[in-house]
């Protein structure tokens, strides 16, 4: 795996070192069991996967290079490089602007741009369109374009099936800057459709079936499908991709789904009907996922998730771990309070929650610390060292750390 050159601000000694033994000891990552820091009174559960993934790092190394790269030039981003608060508000400090909301909504006006501004494409891509426009406005978009790889590939696949004659199916959310992204670049090739969750997977099931009348479409799937889709017509060969944020086993479950009701209409016929899909799922996406599935077979009061409240990829690590246990959301070390008080989120909205009485009186108190693909290390040493701070006679981390890796 590739090293990348990220701000040292962003890294963290303890969880590196934990990160660095993880692979010394499971390098084929076969244990998805987490890892348990035992401080007495207080123990840490860190899942096998979170934090900085491949399109993350590879997506600040770009930007920061950028900036080194072009002093005095005016630098932008089409939007924020990645949903994490503490790295955007780093890179705008350091001059870039933002030139959209991760909605799509204009911060900057297309007109204030010029041909010698540097732009930067974030880890999420863009639209056809607006690759077209940048273009012809002679702004380079190849040199600092940070796609995620794995985006990509999910491009490159919606691509290859809409050449086959399938239709494209987005399981996404269809805001995100993501899905915006994928939708625009499958849409080149084939009609295309996006649904949230299986509630409307159900829904666009009974077009497939011809159970709704297609002038019901347009109102039911609102913005969410390319031009000139007919349901009756561009239902009958279809390929499920995804945004590579969502839960991976949702996508699956989307997946086998409309693969079950394809197998109905078609019969023995089916499989010239639907398109095997199942390659474009995120690597990242699956590790971060198991591996805090696998954290509820241990034993634990509590949950803490670090991530930015836009961030999608942490938001399904949040419905894994509330299902089982209390699960606070939090973006920061500032977010824990006090021993009393834990200021927490949900994903999509502004406002946040104050929590009181949120550590239980329990000795041990085992609490699971995870966080999503765009949050620092850095970050999640800063809200571990706070925990333990709420317990004063913890062992030191240097000493638990070390215990673990040299056993």
């Amino acid at each position: 795996m590739k090293k990348f050159d990220i701000p040292g601000h962003f890294r963290s000694g303890s969880i590196s070192r934990i990160k660095d033994w993880q692979k010394i000891r499971d390098p084929r990552k076969q244990d998805f069991a987490p890892t348990i820091l035992d401080f007495g009174a207080l123990h840490i559960l860190l899942p096998r996967h979170f934090g900085f993934c491949y399109g993350v790092e590879n997506a600040i190394e770009i930007s920061y290079q950028a900036l080194r790269d072009n002093p005095g030039k005016r630098i932008f981003l089409l939007s924020q490089m990645i949903h994490n608060p503490h790295v955007n508000e780093d890179l705008e400090a350091k001059g870039i602007g933002f030139i959209m909301d991760t909605e799509g909504n204009q911060l900057i006006p297309w007109t204030d741009l010029h041909a010698g501004d540097i732009v930067i494409i974030p880890a999420f891509g863009t639209t056809i369109e607006i690759e077209t426009l940048l273009r012809n406005m002679g702004v380079d978009i190849e040199k600092y374009n940070t796609t995620c790889p794995f985006v990509e590939k999910v491009w490159k696949r919606s691509a290859e099936i809409g050449h086959k004659g399938y239709s494209v199916v987005i399981h996404g959310k269809h805001k995100h800057e993501e899905t915006r992204a994928t939708f625009s670049h499958g849409a080149q090739h084939a009609p295309s459709v996006i649904i949230r969750d299986m509630t409307e997977a159900q829904l666009l099931a009974e077009y497939m079936l011809g159970n709704k009348p297609g002038a019901d479409f347009a109102t039911d799937f609102k913005g969410k499908y390319s031009n000139g889709f007919d349901p009756y017509l561009h239902l009958k060969h279809i390929g499920v991709v995804n945004q590579t944020t969502m839960l991976a086993s949702e996508t699956q479950e989307i997946s086998d789904f409309l693969k079950s009701v394809i197998r109905e209409k078609y019969g023995d016929n089916w499989k010239q009907h639907f398109a095997d899909t199942r390659d474009t799922l995120c690597y990242a996406t699956n590790d971060n996922q198991e591996s805090t599935r696998k954290v509820l077979d241990f034993d634990a009061d509590l949950a803490i998730v670090i991530g930015g409240f836009n961030s999608s990829n942490t938001a399904q690590l949040v419905t894994i771990l509330e299902s089982r246990m209390p699960t606070y959301f939090i973006q920061g070390v500032d977010d824990l309070i006090n021993q009393q008080s834990i200021r927490h989120g949900k994903y999509g909205r502004a406002t946040t929650d104050i929590s009181q009485d949120w550590l239980p009186a329990k000795s041990p108190l085992k609490i699971v610390l995870t966080s999503g693909a765009s949050c620092p290390d850095s970050e999640v040493e800063a809200v571990l060292d706070r925990i333990i701070g709420f317990f004063p006679n913890s062992k030191e981390i240097e000493k638990v750390i070390g215990d673990l890796v040299e056993k």
